[in-house]
């Protein structure tokens, strides 16, 4: 099952403050704690859900990279077994956010929540990015012309003609109406957004006949990839804020690149390894040789020691791809095949026969290396 965005698991913009994040965090914590759902399995999950993504998106260091690289760019730095876990990674989470040791709900949370008004953001935008080996093992920028919304040049994004905006009487300005209703326990308020004016406090008077009042129009940009090495197939970077932009001078999307990797024609990969089958003759394998191999961006020579038996693998360190983090190097691993030809002509068939003579050529000869001659001597 795939994981959840960690902005949307706690209802925040990709461009909220860490302030946010936490009142967020708090908001999901006390919804789905398990003293107030007990028995409740799908609470439990959510809560754990909001705890691993308040885990991430607290800690500068982690949000970068997963704002970046998604949730494979913490491969292997997150995820709770159990709630037991979970107390105990996040006690000091906890304290600080409510106040004191403890899971409970006596000590209450203080004031009101601020009502805020909304903030209209762009869509992201999905673009498909396709590397040789050559640029997953360097890294690479790369320049894309992408077609997208941009800021209304001609009200500068405000939707207005001539920025003729006024307070709007629905909700004085605040963005939020407030419903008071009665009930058994006093007076409950109801807050939601301002039907008139969509949550902005204000209306336009008269709209831009550019963009109809939107803020945004049809247009392209010319951006700048900075794609690292190691990436693979299938990862997806986030270039934040280069998406769709948002009407009426709201927050932009972000450009989510796919990656695809072109099939090398010789070089197999493998994780951060590569695979290369390799084949040679018989009396090549027999005598030993030196060959020729592709690695990146070249060749190199390998040297076959005799009496190499097909099916073995030479281990080439440290010339397979880069970790994506940076922290190590794969390896090349060549496969090597002895390759039997299907036709002799009446001398090589010759030069054939008279090998079935020489002991050595026999399989059962290697007395040290005979698996059949141990398994009959272990039941003896």
């Amino acid at each position: 099952m795939d994981k959840r965005d960690y902005y949307e698991i706690l209802e925040v913009p990709k461009t909220a403050t860490s302030e946010e994040i936490k009142k967020a965090y708090r908001k999901m914590a006390i919804k789905y704690h398990p003293d107030k759902n007990p028995d409740n399995k799908e609470a439990e999950e959510k809560f754990k859900e909001a705890a691993e993504a308040y885990e991430v998106l607290s800690n500068p260091d982690k949000r970068s990279r997963y704002d970046q690289f998604g949730h494979a760019g913490l491969h292997g730095q997150q995820g709770f077994s159990g709630m037991d876990d979970i107390f105990s990674h996040f006690g000091d989470i906890f304290g600080d956010l409510f106040g004191g040791g403890g899971f409970g709900f006596s000590s209450g949370f203080g004031g009101g929540r601020q009502a805020q008004k909304h903030v209209n953001r762009g869509s992201n935008l999905r673009l498909r990015v396709k590397l040789n080996l050559s640029e997953i093992n360097e890294g690479v920028k790369k320049k894309v012309k992408v077609n997208k919304y941009v800021p209304c040049q001609h009200c500068g994004g405000s939707g207005a003609k001539d920025n003729s905006f006024e307070t709007c009487p629905t909700c004085n300005g605040r963005g939020q109406t407030v419903r008071v209703q009665n009930s058994i326990f006093g007076q409950m308020q109801t807050v939601s957004t301002c039907p008139n004016c969509g949550g902005e406090g204000k209306i336009i008077k008269n709209k831009c006949p550019e963009c109809q009042g939107n803020g945004i129009v049809k247009g392209e940009e010319i951006i700048e990839l900075n794609i690292p090495a190691g990436v693979a197939e299938g990862m997806q970077l986030s270039v934040r804020g280069k998406g769709n932009a948002g009407a009426r001078n709201g927050i932009a999307g972000d450009l989510i690149i796919l990656i695809e990797e072109e099939k090398d024609k010789e070089l197999e990969r493998d994780g951060e390894n590569l695979l290369y089958n390799l084949f040679i003759s018989f009396p090549q394998a027999a005598l030993g040789t030196t060959v020729e191999i592709p690695v990146i961006n070249g060749k190199t020579e390998l040297k076959i020691p005799a009496g190499t038996q097909s099916g073995e693998t030479i281990k080439l360190r440290g010339k397979g791809l880069p970790e994506l983090n940076g922290y190590g190097r794969g390896d090349i691993l060549v496969n090597v095949n002895v390759w039997t030809p299907k036709k002799l002509n009446k001398e090589e068939e010759k030069i054939m026969k008279s090998l079935l003579e020489s002991e050595n050529i026999n399989p059962s000869s290697d007395k040290d290396k005979n698996p059949f001659k141990k398994f009959k001597k272990f039941f003896s």
